[in-house]
C-alpha cells in the first residue's frame, strides 16, 4: 500500500509541477530515426519533439553522477549498455546504497513502449517515468528531492550551458529540460540489427542458424504460446507507434509465486495490484521486450531466475513451485514439453535477438570528458 500511495502522489505532483504532457501524442517528423525501411515511427508527447541536440544533452546527463544528490550514481549505474541498458544484478541499488525490490529493466526500443516500469498501468510516457528515479524517496534512487537547487547548480559548468542552449535556447538548467533531454536520449536507443532482424526484415536467409529458425517456429507456435505476451516487432505486448495507438493490456501473472494457495505474491511486491487495488491484479507485471534478452540476465521482476535456460524450464513447467497451481496465473502459462534439441533451438532463437551493434554503438556510450 505504501508504494502505491507514494508513487501515485509523486507522479501526480511532479507531472503538474513540471508540466509533463501525457495527453497529446504526436509523430516526430523532423528527427531522423534509425529504423529499418518501412518501420513505423514512435509516438511523442506534443511538448517534447525529438532533436539531435536534446539527444546529445540527454546522453551527457544519463552518464553524469552529478544528477544524484550525493554524486554517487547516474542513470547509467543501473542501465548499462553492455547489458542492453539493464544491469547484471538481481535488483538495483540506489545512490545511498539501499537495495531496491525490482530488477532493472532494459532500455531497448522504449520509444515504442505503451507502458513503462514493471507494474504501473498509469505510467505511459517516458517523461513521467523518469521523474520517479529522480525524485523518489521510498526507495531513494537518485535522491534529488530536498536537494533540487544544489543539483541544478552543478550544471552551470561546461559543457552544460552550451548543451542546454543548443537543445532548448537557454543556458540555465531546469528540471523540465533535464527530463525532456533524458527522455529524448532514451528514445534514441533503438535496436533493429540482430540476426533475427537481418533474417526477417533484411531477407538474409543466412543470418540465423537452422537451429535458431526452428526455435523461432516453436516461439510462434500455439504449443508454447510465447508470442501472445511477447509479440510484434518489439517482442512485447506493450507497444504503440504511428500505426498503432491502442495498447493491449500488457500485464500478466506468470505463476512465479502462489503463497497460501490463493495466488498471493510476497508482500514486498504484488504487481499492479498495488496501484489498482484489485485482487485479480495480484502478481501481474508487464511483459518486457525480449530484444537482447540473452545479455540482460537475471530475469523476472525480482531477478529470481538467473539464466535463459531456467526461464525456459520455468515456462515449460507452467510456473514455479506452488505458482504452477495459482488460480490467478495467465491462461497462456500452461506448460509444455520440450526435448533437449527443442530447448537448445529455443535458446538459439532467443540469442538471435542480440544486436551487437546496439550493445557497442559509440553513440549510446558515455561521452568523453571533453563533452
Amino acid at each position: 500500500m505504501k508504494y502505491r500511495l507514494f508513487i501515485v502522489a509523486l507522479t501526480s505532483v511532479l507531472i503538474a509541477m513540471l508540466g509533463v504532457n501525457s495527453c497529446k501524442p504526436k509523430v516526430s517528423q523532423d528527427y531522423r530515426w534509425n529504423l529499418p525501411a518501412g518501420f513505423p515511427k514512435p509516438l511523442l508527447p506534443s511538448d517534447n519533439p525529438m532533436s539531435d541536440a536534446k539527444v546529445t544533452l540527454g546522453r551527457h546527463l544519463f552518464y553524469d553522477s552529478k544528477l544524484s544528490f550525493n554524486q554517487q550514481s547516474a542513470c547509467s549505474t543501473c542501465h548499462q549498455q553492455a547489458f542492453a541498458f539493464a544491469e547484471e544484478r538481481q535488483t538495483s541499488t540506489g545512490t545511498t546504497g539501499k537495495r531496491h525490490r525490482r530488477n532493472s529493466q532494459t532500455l531497448v526500443n522504449v520509444a515504442y513502449n505503451g507502458h513503462l516500469t514493471w507494474a504501473h498501468p498509469g505510467l505511459k510516457v517516458i517523461e513521467q517515468q523518469i521523474l520517479i528515479p529522480m525524485f523518489s524517496e521510498d526507495p531513494i534512487e537518485l535522491g534529488i528531492t530536498g536537494h533540487e537547487q544544489q543539483v541544478l547548480e552543478r550544471f552551470s559548468l561546461a559543457p552544460y550551458p552550451d548543451l542546454f542552449y543548443q537543445a532548448f535556447g537557454q543556458e540555465q538548467a531546469n528540471f523540465d529540460h533535464i527530463v525532456k533531454a533524458l527522455a529524448s536520449f532514451v528514445r534514441s536507443l533503438l535496436s533493429f540489427d540482430s540476426p533475427f532482424d537481418r533474417y526477417a526484415y533484411g531477407e538474409d536467409d543466412s543470418a540465423m542458424t537452422d537451429s535458431a529458425k526452428r526455435g523461432m517456429d516453436l516461439f510462434f507456435s500455439e504449443k508454447l504460446e510465447c508470442f501472445h505476451c511477447h509479440g510484434g516487432f518489439n517482442f512485447s505486448q506493450s507497444s504503440q507507434h504511428e500505426n498503432q495507438r491502442l495498447d493491449l493490456s500488457p500485464f500478466h501473472n506468470t505463476g512465479l509465486y502462489n503463497e497460501g494457495g490463493a495466488g498471493a505474491y510476497p508482500e514486498l511486491d504484488q504487481g499492479i495490484k498495488e496501484i489498482t487495488l484489485k485482487d485479480s491484479d495480484m502478481g501481474r507485471y508487464r511483459a518486457p521486450t525480449l530484444r537482447n534478452v540473452a545479455v540482460s540476465a537475471p530475469y523476472m521482476h525480482d531477478g529470481s531466475l538467473q539464466t535463459l535456460s531456467q526461464v525456459i524450464d520455468f515456462y515449460a513447467a507452467g510456473g514455479g513451485g506452488q505458482g504452477i497451481t495459482s488460480p490467478l496465473k495467465s491462461p497462456f502459462v500452461q506448460g509444455f514439453a520440450l526435448n533437449e534439441q527443442d530447448k537448445q533451438d529455443m535458446l538459439n532463437f532467443l540469442k538471435s535477438l542480440t544486436d551487437k551493434r546496439f550493445l557497442n554503438n559509440p553513440q549510446f556510450a558515455a561521452p568523453d570528458k571533453a563533452g
